[in-house]
């Protein structure tokens, strides 16, 4: 590709934040869960594997996927044809769950056990 030139984001930027602010810049999390920052997308980079990245979603009440949609096909939840999966999969509020203390959260989870030996509360 002739000419191409490549433009990559700084670790943190308020508007496009990924898991290097979510691990690592608690004031900035802490203003997030407060709604005091907006930005346009999180990407939870830095993270060790999805089953975290999702974790981590659902306790900074950033998950806005129904439960039964996952792994579930549109036939088994009885959507054909051109109907969207929209309104049996997406939430219109994200449901937060507590899993660990140490991480940030939208809610304190002070009584959820630490993902990290020794981790302190995030609140």
């Amino acid at each position: 590709m002739y000419g191409l030139r490549v433009k990559i984001f700084e670790r943190h930027t308020e508007e496009f934040p990924g898991g290097f602010s979510y691990h690592r810049m608690s004031d900035f999390m802490k203003e997030l869960a407060r709604g005091e920052v907006h930005p346009y997308i999180f990407h939870m980079s830095w993270t060790h594997n999805k089953d975290n990245k999702k974790l981590f979603f659902q306790q900074m009440g950033e998950w806005y996927l129904d439960d039964r949609c996952v792994g579930t096909t549109a036939n088994e939840l009885g959507v054909s044809g051109h109907e969207s999966m929209i309104a049996p999969c997406c939430l219109s509020e994200p449901n937060v769950i507590c899993h660990y203390r140490d991480k940030p959260s939208k809610i304190p989870c002070t009584d959820s056990p630490p993902i990290d030996k020794g981790g302190q509360s995030f609140w």
